[in-house]
């Protein structure tokens, strides 16, 4: 009996290690995004909320490994390493994002990550017993349990979450927002920790990762029939109301209106950013192809203009024959 508790031990060891490996590289999976964030200097309209949805299930975690007993470490390290790559995130998001995005953003935080997470802390904390009834700190007992089952909702339902990417994925029949390797790392993700929550005891933790596990192997069956799906027309095409704002967008990006533009609402359409990319790269293309055709226009012009002067020839003579010999005309 002995020898089997301590394989289960083992086993439980092992499974931890690969989850905090995997989960790893699922918080490092935006740093792409933020990247080019960094780099153009422009959120480019992605939203905070996923990153700060994740920092709150980092640190809801968190608080309950620090409320465990035993088998705490695994959970600890983890959600530590992805309460600060989530911090990151949304440091860099707050630095480049316009007005409107960074005070909605900060609202955000204040409400979620800040005043409901403590009001979980404090009532847990006030109203609910530990192990040692005559401790405030005390970890286990029913403090342990309610903060599991808060856990264990929360995962639910960020695991719930990429429903709407799925219904997305049939009705335009394409898998352009819905990545095969996430969805193979965040199934696989929800396998290591399911294990490791079944061998150590712990179904706070495997229960919602079976969920996840299940929408893992549905996202990527989704993704098998329909990755080779041509994109239906209309999800290319852009309303014409929208395509005329869209127009007027990148003429205030043009004109330098950039803070009016940066505070335009542009989540409402579809890859927007995008679109207006092109529009004002069109625009510039034809702006230097104008200014070129211009400068040729005025050149021509002066040469022209230069032959017709009277007396120009008689004055290009005189210089010519004032120049003492074997010095040129520079």
């Amino acid at each position: 009996m002995a020898l089997s508790s301590l394989h289960l031990h083992e086993l439980a060891f092992i499974f931890g290690i690969l989850g905090n490996i995997v989960s790893f590289g699922v918080y490092l999976a935006p740093s792409p995004t933020f990247w080019r964030i960094y780099k153009k200097k422009s959120t480019q309209g992605f939203q905070s909320i996923p990153y700060s949805v994740a920092l709150f299930s980092a640190m809801l975690l968190l608080y309950y490994a620090f409320l465990k007993e035993d088998n705490a470490t695994m959970i600890i390290t983890i959600n530590t390493i992805g309460c600060t790559i989530e911090a990151f995130y949304l440091t860099i998001y707050m630095i480049y994002a316009p007005k409107k995005a960074r005070v909605y953003t900060t609202k955000l935080l204040g409400l979620f990550n800040v005043a409901l997470f403590g009001l979980i802390v404090v009532v847990t904390m006030v109203f609910v017993r530990g192990e040692d009834h005559h401790h405030l700190l005390s970890r286990g007992g029913i403090r342990e349990k309610v903060v599991g089952w808060i856990c264990a909702v929360f995962s639910v339902s960020v695991f719930a979450a990429p429903l709407s990417v799925m219904r997305m994925v049939i009705r335009t029949k394409s898998v352009e927002f819905m990545p095969f390797w996430l969805s193979f790392s965040l199934t696989l993700c929800a396998i290591m920790w399911f294990f490791y929550g079944f061998l150590i005891r712990d179904f706070y933790i495997a229960l919602p990762n079976i969920l996840g596990f299940v929408f893992g192997i549905a996202q990527m069956t989704l993704y098998i029939i329909y990755k080779d799906s041509k994109k239906p027309e209309a999800e290319l095409c852009i309303k014409q109301a929208d395509l005329k704002q869209l127009q007027d967008l990148a003429v205030d990006i043009k004109l330098g209106n950039i803070e009016m533009v940066e505070a335009a609402d542009v989540t409402t359409f579809d890859r927007a950013p995008q679109v207006i990319e092109v529009i004002v790269e069109e625009m510039e293309t034809e702006t230097v192809t104008q200014d070129n055709n211009r400068g040729e226009n005025d050149v021509v012009t002066a040469e022209v203009n230069n032959e017709k002067l009277p007396g120009n020839e008689g004055k290009d003579k005189v210089g010519a024959q004032a120049l003492p010999r074997g010095e040129s005309n520079v």
